[in-house]
């Protein structure tokens, strides 16, 4: 079963990122970005990396991606159009997907095997063990250098009026 439920994500994985290619618009892309990254979180949780998992479809299948959505839609002028033909038609099955997502989510969320097996790897204090002790120095660079990308944006913004 748990082979099956592997080629699965991973062959939905695949489709999907191909479509992210190959989509002529570019919200079905995004769409499409985010089955793939639903289906790496499948993945990750599979593998045993829990927190990973919840961090992939939190962070990046969620915020990221509503993120890139909403801005694509305010620059292309044709989403607005996609978004107003198919909300009925979409409604359903929305709400069958939203519904499965959310008994899934909470039933991980139940059944967190943190709490039980504190040594398993690729659990949260692993993670947060290699990203404040072996990484700290590259992760606070990053986050300077992401600092100094914000305020130069900030900068040629304000340059341009």
């Amino acid at each position: 079963m748990e082979q099956l439920v592997f080629y699965l994500a991973a062959l939905v994985a695949v489709v999907s990122a191909l479509l992210v290619v190959f989509q002529r618009r570019a919200v079905h892309s995004v769409l499409a970005l985010i089955v793939c990254l639903s289906s790496v979180a499948v993945l990750y949780f599979q593998l045993g990396g829990y927190f990973l998992a919840a961090v992939q479809v939190i962070v990046y299948a969620g915020a990221v991606m509503v993120l890139f959505l909403f801005v694509i839609m305010l620059i292309d002028p044709e989403s607005e159009m996609f978004v107003v033909k198919r909300t009925r038609s979409l409604l359903l099955p929305a709400l069958v997907v939203a519904g499965v997502t959310g008994g899934v989510l909470s039933s991980v969320l139940l059944s967190f095997p943190e709490s039980r097996t504190p040594g398993m790897p690729g659990g949260l204090r692993d993670i947060a063990a290699a990203l404040f002790r072996d990484y700290l120095l590259p992760f606070e660079i990053t986050s300077i250098l992401i600092l100094a990308a914000v305020v130069g944006a900030l900068i040629l913004a304000k340059r341009s009026d």
